[in-house]
């Protein structure tokens, strides 16, 4: 069977390199791919973007399904467009995608379905959002209602952040329409998890929990940004506390969005925050793989992913059960100099060793130029690293990030502390 992945990320090539173990599967192609589904004999990467254009390509190629890795595709309409056209595809439509795409749509819909998950109000009126958080005080989250590359959600720990950001997004249009009303929403304190599913329609399939890392340097700060690591499983999440946040959240969205008549199919990823004494909110939902989840998640993952895409697209998931790695995966996010405001281009990249049992390294803003490898993105590299625990996960991946080099490169020393601290 052909296959087509859709995105250039370093979740792409995960989902990519997984499909890829099947030995039904003939030929991966990624579009567009990066310098590292490049240099993989199993991938080929097709330089097209155009959803319209994706589709033709992929009754030309006679693709049997397509798996789309990011939110711009998806929130563009890319599944109805496939479907239209009779081609399997495993995503949200446009207006499930939404749950995604608009902060505000998602903080409705969880208010109307009863999903726990912070107080809020939106506005496009500067003034009036500046009074609501004169009113309700910080620490504060301003998040800009479209999609804005991970850039869109600032936690304010004071008043003057708080006005800066409603400035930044609302008077001063820096994030453009996304940014054209903001969601403004109560702090909630605890422990963050991405708890991710597969959704056929009806039939939920969860996987291995994980945890990320969003602030750009050790010890939680610096800005936020994609995710500079994470890993799986997370300790955190107890079976008592999966089972509940099946039952709270995800089933009461899944049924909930077969309610309002928008079916939803895909991954569902919900950001979730876990407080003092256990009880789980939402903060957001992704119509899609995390990243940097998906690669340890990927790594973790024992069953054939095509088997499991299969059963997807034909709302059968309710007949597959995963097998997982028992190990701990733990990624490691190499960044480019100046990431994540303006990330450098064009540094030669040097010495990722070959995969082994215990290791591997997933691309994502890469370059492949005859034989020179170079940066060419914010997150550059994810290094995954397996262990029987959290510290030889860790110990696995370090030793792998040391022997790689490109100039300027940034990454953290403190993946996984959250695990490493908790009570075993």
């Amino acid at each position: 069977m052909k296959l087509l992945v859709v995105g250039s990320g370093g979740r792409e090539h995960a989902l990519a390199w997984k499909l890829a173990q099947s030995d039904r599967v003939q030929t991966i192609f990624v579009a567009p791919g990066n310098g590292g589904t490049a240099a993989d004999i199993r991938l080929k990467n097709i330089n097209i973007t155009d959803p319209a254009a994706l589709a033709d390509f992929a009754e030309q190629e006679h693709i049997g399904i397509t798996v789309v890795g990011p939110e711009v595709p998806l929130a563009a309409g890319i599944v109805n467009l496939f479907r239209e056209r009779g081609l399997k595809i495993f995503g949200p439509t446009k207006e499930a995608a939404q749950l995604e795409s608009s902060k505000d749509f998602a903080k409705a819909f969880m208010h109307r379905h009863a999903i726990p998950t912070a107080e809020y109000q939106t506005f496009s009126d500067p003034a009036s959002a500046h009074d609501y958080i004169n009113a309700k005080g910080a620490p504060i989250v301003i998040k800009a209602d479209g999609l804005a590359a991970g850039k869109g959600v600032v936690v304010a720990m004071t008043l003057e952040e708080a006005h800066a950001a409603v400035d930044m997004m609302l008077s001063d249009n820096k994030l453009g329409d996304a940014g054209a009303r903001v969601v403004i929403e109560e702090f909630l304190a605890g422990e963050e998890v991405s708890f991710i599913v597969m959704v056929d329609g009806k039939n939920i399939l969860p996987l291995a929990t994980s945890q990320d890392h969003k602030r750009l340097l050790d010890n939680d700060e610096g800005p936020n940004t994609g995710g500079m690591g994470a890993y799986s499983p997370a300790p955190i999440v107890t079976p008592k506390l999966h089972a509940r946040v099946m039952r709270e959240i995800i089933v009461p969205t899944v049924q909930g969005m077969i309610k309002d008549g928008i079916v939803f199919t895909g991954f569902l990823y919900a950001g979730l925050m876990i407080d003092d004494q256990g009880n789980p909110k939402t903060l957001e939902f992704n119509c899609r793989m995390g990243d940097p989840e998906t690669q340890p998640i990927m790594t973790r993952l024992k069953t054939d992913l095509l088997h499991v895409m299969e059963h997807a697209v034909n709302g059968t998931l309710d007949t597959v059960e995963l097998d997982w790695d028992r190990r701990t995966a733990m990624g490691i996010v190499m960044a480019a100099a100046d990431y994540p405001d303006n990330p450098r281009k064009g540094d030669t990249i040097s010495g990722i060793p070959a995969e082994t049992a215990e290791t591997v390294t997933f691309h994502a803003g890469t370059t492949l130029d005859e034989k020179t490898l170079t940066t060419n993105g914010g997150r550059v590299l994810c290094v995954v690293g397996l262990g029987d625990t959290v510290k030889q996960a860790q110990k696995h991946a370090y030793e792998t990030v040391e022997k790689i080099h490109f100039d300027g490169m940034q990454y953290r020393h403190d993946i996984g502390w959250r695990a490493l601290n908790r009570k075993h």
